[in-house]
């Protein structure tokens, strides 16, 4: 079994790969998603909500969802 050692998992940060984050759809609106490196996040443009990615994992799970601001542009948060 391969250890992981603490500095390399700092270095992954969170980053998701390019492929995957073509993949991943909205759990919610079932629409593609957007990442945001400003707020490490993944962007459900539709409906307006963020999912936040853990140690390069994206959670994706519909109560992990934050909404954004009603007032703004959900691109200007990112």
């Amino acid at each position: 079994m391969v250890r992981i050692s603490r500095v390399m998992l700092k270095e992954a940060g969170n980053a998701i790969d390019k492929t995957l984050s073509e993949i991943l759809v909205c759990p919610l609106s079932k629409q593609p998603l957007r990442v945001c490196e400003k707020t490490k996040s993944l962007v459900s443009d539709t409906i307006g909500v963020s999912f936040p990615i853990k140690d390069g994992i994206p959670c994706l799970v519909p109560k992990d969802g934050k909404i954004l601001e009603e007032d703004g542009d959900a691109s200007k948060a990112c």
